[in-house]
């Protein structure tokens, strides 16, 4: 596709080449450690900021945590769509991983799915980069929901890319195009999402049980209990709310 040039002296590849020769130098720890957090522990850690945002979310009054609550909903299901948005995009562009057409890389362990489909061809294009796809869709997500843990989600989405071109996996672009992705995603169908999700979200906050999803148990809004009213020793008749009102 124009302008996705796999070959040829261009800014992307030299980019490539720039950013994952830091390798060569790198002693073999830190390159381990690069291949680790951008394989898992970049987007497990995106993760875990969820649930702690939902965590903080809990303790807020009805009205913030039920929104907090559908946006934290939004963010995975966003970056699930984005995902499958991806998978018909990756196949029109086309575009070969970087070390099946550059030598010279110092491609790091990139994961069982990235070696799979280096010899099978079922993973073999690169844009535009899941992982910086799901891992932006995951930061503005949180920061529809929480914008001071949100940019924290934003900042590990961009260390997320940064760690797929120094593995060599992918091209500045590719991370570039998922940053894009899934920003888009989220961001364009926010409006109506949340919109679906915040009557079914206060339905839930308000429920017997279930309400422990949105609010903490301190936040729960004690159910009304009907008074009991007194003997009356005598036997008279009380007089009735008619009667009073008249």
């Amino acid at each position: 596709m124009a302008g996705l040039t796999s070959s040829g002296p261009n800014v992307d590849v030299s980019l490539l080449y720039r950013i994952n020769g830091a390798s060569l130098q790198a002693p073999d720890w830190l390159d381990r450690t690069v291949g680790l957090a951008g394989a898992y522990g970049i987007p497990l850690a995106l993760v875990l900021l969820v649930l702690w945002c939902w965590r903080g979310a809990r303790r807020q009054d009805e009205a913030t945590a039920v929104e907090s609550f559908a946006a934290l909903v939004w963010a995975p299901l966003a970056a699930a769509l984005a995902l499958l948005v991806n998978v018909p995009l990756r196949e029109f562009v086309g575009r070969p991983r970087p070390f099946l057409e550059h030598d010279g890389l110092n491609v790091l362990d990139a994961g069982l799915g990235d070696r799979l489909g280096a010899e099978f061809g079922n993973t073999q294009f690169s844009f535009v980069s899941d992982h910086a796809t799901l891992a932006m869709a995951l930061g503005v997500g949180l920061f529809v929901a929480n914008r001071r843990i949100g940019l924290v989600g934003i900042a590990l989405a961009v260390a997320e890319g940064a760690c797929r071109v120094y593995m060599g996996v992918h091209y500045p672009t590719d991370v570039i195009g998922g940053f894009a992705l899934g920003t888009a995603v989220v961001l364009v169908l926010a409006p109506l999402t949340m919109a679906l999700l915040n009557p079914v979200v206060l339905a839930v906050a308000r429920a017997p049980r279930l309400g422990r999803l949105v609010r903490a148990k301190e936040r729960m809004l004690p159910r009304p209990v009907g008074l009991a009213q007194a003997p009356n020793p005598a036997g008279e008749q009380r007089p009735q709310e008619s009667d009073l009102a008249a």
